[in-house]
């Protein structure tokens, strides 16, 4: 999820009532730390409470460092990436490729908990490779080493987000430990939810891909959870307005060119299943400025009222496709 869940998608994500969001992937290099990239990835002001900064490296003494500069800046949270399978990422021996070498692992969790005042999160996978699982004993030295919280999603590293996520070890694990452990992977509908929730007995579920253009699936997954009744799709005002005051704040939190450009993601997801929706991204991916942006997506919308479009139930079927694909 990085480069998606920036502090405007979080905020937007909150609204809709996810419990908790993690900022995006920050290196622990700290010849890193002040590229633009990294600012962007570690600006919290104004944030909706509790603020978690999300940490990835390799060696044990820089995380610990890293911890402490996020929580020096207003993190209350930090967590550890343990589950990234990107290559990029893996190449320099972090995200899930840690899962590989369970000796540092046990070195980074101790050397992260020892550094900050603030609980201590992980974020992993089933383990590296496909039967090869280590999550077991993963997750165990985690709790040992005075980790608050584990997110565990239900694939390996070699799986990346291909065939579908696994949720028996999760259930394991969670039978294990005493500390809370929130599933992960392929979670996209109220029933869904639900069921990974019973099935596994955990304490949460964690939403990552299918919120992308979807942030009211918090609000829907909640009111299922708590009626066992859905709540109707979003009328295409709302999506409308949403998507609108979603590109005002990333307009406002990146500037001119960077907004209009990482804007570009978030508007095809909140269209996809519109008529017309694929015309129109071709040529709203040609527009070069955040007010034209803005203005060609504001009269998609209005045309799509005009003519009475509604998000069907077969629309919503087909977005939850696409988001698991």
């Amino acid at each position: 999820m990085a480069g998606v869940t920036d502090r405007p998608f979080r905020t937007l994500c909150k609204y809709f009532g996810a419990g908790h969001a993690v900022s995006e992937m920050m290196t622990s290099d700290k010849t890193l730390r002040m590229s633009k990239k990294s600012l962007y990835r570690a600006n919290f002001d104004g944030e909706i409470a509790p603020i978690s900064a999300q940490i990835a490296g390799s060696d044990p003494v820089d995380l610990a460092e890293a911890a402490r500069y996020q929580v020096a800046n207003g993190a209350q949270i930090v967590d550890i990436n343990m589950g990234c399978p990107a290559k990029k990422v893996c190449n320099k021996l972090a995200g899930s490729a840690l899962l590989q070498d369970e000796d540092l692992v046990a070195r980074i969790l101790d050397a992260v908990v020892a550094a900050v005042d603030v609980p201590v999160t992980l974020k992993t996978r089933l383990g590296y490779l496909n039967g090869q699982e280590n999550i077991i004993r993963v997750a165990k030295r985690a709790e040992e080493a005075g980790i608050a919280a584990l997110a565990l999603h239900g694939r390996t590293r070699e799986d990346m987000y291909l065939n579908t996520a696994r949720y028996s070890l999760i259930k394991d694990v969670k039978a294990m430990l005493n500390i809370p452990v929130i599933a992960n992977g392929d979670i996209d509908s109220p029933e869904k939810a639900k069921y990974v929730l019973d099935y596994t007995g955990v304490d949460a579920v964690m939403i990552g891909r299918a919120a992308q253009g979807r942030p009211w699936i918090f609000r829907e997954i909640g009111h299922y959870l708590k009626t066992g009744e859905h709540l109707a799709a979003p009328s295409i005002q709302e999506v409308k307005d949403v998507l609108l005051g979603h590109l005002s704040e990333l307009y406002a939190f990146y500037g001119e060119y960077s907004g209009c450009r990482i804007s570009r993601k978030h508007i095809a997801w909140y269209t996809r299943g519109l008529r017309s929706s694929n015309e129109f991204r071709q040529n709203m991916y040609q527009v070069e400025s955040t007010a034209e942006q803005y203005k060609v997506v504001e009269s998609y919308f209005d045309n799509l009222l005009i003519h009475g479009e509604i998000m069907s139930d077969v629309q919503v079927e087909q977005i939850n496709l696409l988001e698991t694909k």
